[in-house]
């Protein structure tokens, strides 16, 4: 599989594309101020036990209070108690040596919280889900520190490795390097990355994971509550870090600083794929120039259509969403029930790349085309199984019913990406009239008169693809005719995310954009 991560940074944040064979599959969005992200760690301070949920509201400095369960405290909720408060209190030089740290007794799993936190104590907890709706966020005090090849967990001595690593002697192999190699006082998670790789480069990620908890340890120190310990590496770096692998063939950023940044990061998990990183030199928005855009704007909304003439219909409500599956005018035999398994097939994996790309989470129902014979029922089942293969989210996935329904939960840590593509004339504010195209080539011609005589050379002109249609159109265009009279050439760009009559000036040397 031919995968591509498109970066597109910009003034709102970053936004980061994930293409497979050119078809974009997911799409995440990183604003410059991220806050209460999934892995972010914070030093909270109990503030209301619930004794009939068994659950804890904890201050971390959301606007609401993030919900602890006791089911998310983990066997060492004792021993992460009496961590923190160890940091925070901390007098020895350098910090105390976690490897001598002596844990205290697990907690059972059918306990009550107010035997663990009474006293509303302060805890360190990490982000298990994000800000959700009219939630908080969910917290855990499992804490993990995931690498590339393996996960760091505080507080327990056990080893795991992926359940995707299918050889027993592979397995094994992992097994004892990392017991070997495991520093007192951690567990680790062997990564399905880790398969294949060497004790050395098991060793590395290791120890920059146990250099990261020691940061967490100084961090406690004299922190008061509710304070943010360690942040989750930015969104760019840990899709990275877990997509990463040979079928990556293109990482494209448009920004130079960041360039440097995904760079250095590859150089330093995978120096072999760094010259995989593109810098976008190209006028065009990186975005438009790979398609993104538009596939953005087909892909959300309620209405998704297929080429063959398959449509889906997306409805979303609080507790789960619904995707109806419509043949349309797609007909290709006079077997009904062979065009049912046809049309469903090709919604099935519609609907796959749906999940990613929406990031849906919670319940899912899909209403499949009838089917009568159960091995068809199957096929459908087994294809939705293999296009969601590649989806990261933890997803169970049920047989159709009787009725025509497919069933899946899927993990829902974020919320989930909703693109309006309809969209409100920003001009004419959906009056239907806007100024006349003639006036805004007037406007556009006195601005250049007005930058020419300020002194700028070196102009281009960034517009809708529509005006620019019209500026460039003909043997004698407007932009011939500019040059004819100003004796400067005005390069002519266009851009989709314009709305029709927009338009900016920028510097062809600086790429900065003028400000009239």
């Amino acid at each position: 599989m031919n995968r591509e991560l498109i970066i597109n940074a910009h003034a709102g944040g970053v936004d980061i594309a994930l293409l497979e064979d050119k078809k974009l599959v997911e799409l995440h969005h990183e604003s410059g101020d991220s806050q209460f992200a999934v892995g972010d760690i914070y030093l909270g301070k109990v503030k209301k036990l619930i004794p009939g949920l068994n659950a804890a509201f904890v201050d971390v400095g959301y606007e609401k209070d993030a919900f602890l369960h006791y089911t998310d405290l983990s066997p060492y909720a004792r021993s992460v108690l009496k961590f923190t408060q160890m940091a925070i209190h901390d007098k020895e030089p350098g910090g105390f040596d976690f490897a001598t740290f002596k844990k205290e007794p697990e907690i059972i799993k059918t306990g009550k919280i107010t035997d663990v936190l009474g006293g509303k104590p302060e805890i360190l907890v990490q982000i298990l889900k994000e800000p959700i709706s009219s939630k908080g966020p969910r917290l855990s005090c499992e804490i993990s520190l995931p690498g590339r090849y393996v996960v760091l967990t505080p507080f327990n001595e056990i080893v795991a490795v992926s359940k995707k690593i299918h050889s027993a002697e592979e397995r094994r192999r992992l097994q004892s390097i990392v017991e070997a190699i495991r520093p007192a006082n951690f567990g680790v998670i062997v990564r399905t990355a880790a398969e294949g790789k060497k004790t050395a480069e098991l060793h590395e990620d290791l120890l920059q994971l146990v250099d990261m908890w020691k940061t967490i340890q100084r961090n406690l120190y004299r922190a008061q509550p509710p304070q943010k310990i360690m942040s989750e590496q930015n969104r760019t770096n840990s899709i990275l870090r877990d997509l990463l692998n040979e079928s990556f063939n293109r990482i494209v950023v448009n920004d130079k600083a960041l360039f440097h940044e995904v760079k250095a990061y590859i150089q330093k998990i995978a120096p072999e794929k760094q010259d995989i990183v593109h810098l976008h030199h190209n006028h065009v928005p990186v975005f438009d120039h790979y398609g993104i855009t538009k596939q953005v704007k087909a892909s959300f909304g309620k209405t998704v259509n297929l080429d063959s003439g398959v449509y889906l219909i997306i409805e979303s409500t609080e507790a789960l969403h619904v995707i109806d599956v419509n043949s349309g005018y797609k007909s290709s035999s006079n077997n009904q029930e062979q065009n049912a398994l046809m049309t469903n097939l090709e919604a099935a994996e519609e609907i796959a790349r749906q999940l990613r790309l929406r990031d849906l989470g919670g319940i899912i129902i899909v209403d499949f085309i009838d089917m009568k014979l159960p091995e068809n029922k199957r096929a459908v089942l087994k294809a939705m199984e293999q296009f969601m293969a590649n989806d990261r989210a933890k997803h169970t996935i049920l047989p159709i019913s009787k009725f025509g329904l497919m069933q899946i939960t899927r993990q829902r840590v974020r919320p989930e990406v909703n693109i309006s593509t309809a969209e409100v004339c920003p001009v004419c504010r959906g009056t239907g009239t806007i100024s006349s195209t003639l006036l805004i080539v007037d406007e556009i011609e006195k601005n250049i008169q007005y930058l020419i005589d300020e002194g700028h050379r070196h102009l281009s002109l960034r517009v809708n693809p529509i005006l620019y249609g019209y500026l460039t159109k003909g043997l004698i265009s407007q932009q011939i005719k500019w040059w004819r009279k100003f004796r400067h050439w005005i390069r002519i760009e266009k851009d989709s995310n314009y709305y029709l009559i927009e338009y900016h000036f920028f510097d062809r040397k600086s790429g900065e954009e003028i400000k009239l």
